[in-house]
């Protein structure tokens, strides 16, 4: 007999009819109820064992964490909290699991222990539920691209560029480390590698999707990015999933726009999907919050927030008037920030992204117009700014408990701005000779942002660290698994 889903089984229509259902054992009490689950659901279904007439070995095996099929009648449950439940008639172990070993006992679990054993923690409740709302996320983020009419772009992964200007970057080399070649003047000989240059890693699909959107118009990218930054911190990983639309025609006001509006389709999408699992993130959450101090627990419950966020337009502020807001808040007065803002041209921290959107606007924020000189060199410089203040058509959108959620820009369309900047802060021409072209050949406006999907799933579950929403975190010091 072909198996049935659990939540297939749950939401059945017809009781008393013959049914299998494979999954893994949570629990087994009295020798006689297995709550089994496979994945499809964050409920468990009963499954009811006649015990007087099972061997006294299968019941020993029945183990939390063994993998086992059953087959019976689906029967309206007399048991609290459940529909229905599986009258069992036919039990078999397809895989043991030794109780003594297994760490995924039923009980609670740190989120420390859960990441030591990340092969085995998404078979708990919680990362079931973070793993399925992820899946959804990510299906949603194709549906909203799809819809509109976007391509979808498969930019590479291994690059020669770099296209933050940032520098942190993992390096791809087939080079040999014992006795690597050099040139004359001591320094690696990059032309003996595989691709005859040196290449890392991409930390940013961007520069590649600007090339097809200036001929398909409205392209997006949904990969894998890289960034070799050694920071330890709840909110970066050293890879994680980038999502970057890249629009001809768009400026920044159209750029924004479609920033939120993304933002608010795929979080309603989640919501009308995975309703039961969000339920369930949201209990666990205010459990976790009531261990806090009352000041950092907080103000929404998860559902709510998620809510808010569909039913309140962003705030737009400019970066001149956060600076000032923030100067004068009483955080930096009385020097709580860690960063104290004494200044126009200070680049924001997680802190003051927070400030302004939990304690200032109470809402969603997009920040924009920031100053150049701590912006990438493809922003686009604006107009008629006063010299030593000159700003870039900038936008970064911060939310509650996160801080910026998505970085973009209107981008910089003339040619010889461009070159200037680039010569500016050292980047070679000769390198992105291919992305000039697009300059020189039939420039147009156009903008983009970047969302670490990360980031995105991080929101919408309700966790607090980043490396509870990615099935195997890389880190400084981890790659394990």
């Amino acid at each position: 007999m072909k198996h049935t889903k659990v939540k297939d089984l749950l939401t059945s229509k017809t009781t008393l009819q013959e049914v299998n259902a494979k999954g893994w054992v949570r629990t087994f009490r009295n020798n006689q109820f297995i709550a089994l689950n496979d994945g499809s659901t964050i409920n468990n279904i009963q499954c009811v064992v006649d015990f007087e007439n099972t061997a006294e070995e299968t019941l020993k095996r029945i183990t939390t964490g063994a993998a086992i099929s059953v087959t019976g009648t689906l029967i309206e449950s007399k048991g609290a909290g459940q529909k229905y439940e599986i009258q069992v008639s036919k039990l078999e172990i397809l895989g043991d699991s030794d109780a003594e070993k297994f760490p995924m006992q039923p009980k609670k679990h740190s989120l420390e222990f859960l990441r030591e054993n990340a092969h085995l923690r998404v078979r708990t409740n919680a990362f079931g539920a973070i793993m399925r709302v992820r899946s959804v996320l990510s299906f949603a983020v194709h549906s909203y691209f799809q819809e509109k009419g976007f391509v979808y772009v498969n930019t590479p992964i291994i690059t020669g560029s770099d296209a933050e200007g940032a520098g942190e970057m993992f390096k791809v080399t087939a080079l040999p480390f014992e006795n690597t070649p050099r040139t004359e003047d001591g320094k690696i000989n990059y032309k003996e590698d595989f691709f005859g240059k040196e290449t890392n890693l991409t930390v940013s699909g961007q520069l590649e999707g600007e090339t097809f959107a200036m001929a398909l118009g409205q392209i997006y990218t949904f990969g894998p990015t890289f960034r070799a930054e050694n920071s330890n911190t709840s909110r970066h990983l050293a890879e994680f999933w980038m999502i970057e639309p890249e629009v001809a025609f768009n400026d920044l006001d159209d750029n924004m726009d479609l920033a939120e509006d993304f933002i608010q389709y795929v979080i309603k999408y989640t919501l009308d999907k995975c309703s039961e699992d969000l339920k369930f993130l949201e209990g666990r959450l205010l459990e976790e919050e009531k261990s806090k101090p009352q000041a950092e627990r907080s103000e929404m419950a998860l559902l709510e927030k998620l809510n808010f966020v569909l039913e309140n337009n962003f705030k737009r502020v400019s970066y001149t008037e956060a600076i000032d807001i923030l100067r004068n808040s009483t955080p930096n007065k009385k020097k709580k920030f860690s960063y104290i803002i004494e200044e126009w041209g200070a680049d924001l921290q997680s802190e003051h992204e927070r400030y302004l959107v939990e304690k200032h606007f109470k809402c969603p924020v997009i920040l924009y117009d920031y100053p150049a000189n701590i912006k990438a060199f493809y922003m686009r410089l604006n107009d008629n700014t006063e010299p030593g203040k000159e700003t870039v058509r900038a936008m970064d959108i911060l939310f509650p408990g996160i801080g910026e959620i998505v970085g973009g820009s209107q981008r910089e369309e003339r040619y010889d701005v461009l070159v200037e900047k680039m010569r500016a802060i050292g980047i070679d021409e000769e390198e992105l000779w291919w992305y000039l072209d697009t300059r020189r050949f039939g420039s147009a406006v156009h903008s983009g942002f970047g969302l670490g999907f990360e980031r995105l799933v991080l929101f919408v579950t309700g966790m607090t660290n980043i490396r509870d929403v990615i099935p195997f975190p890389r880190t400084p010091g981890s790659a394990e698994f």
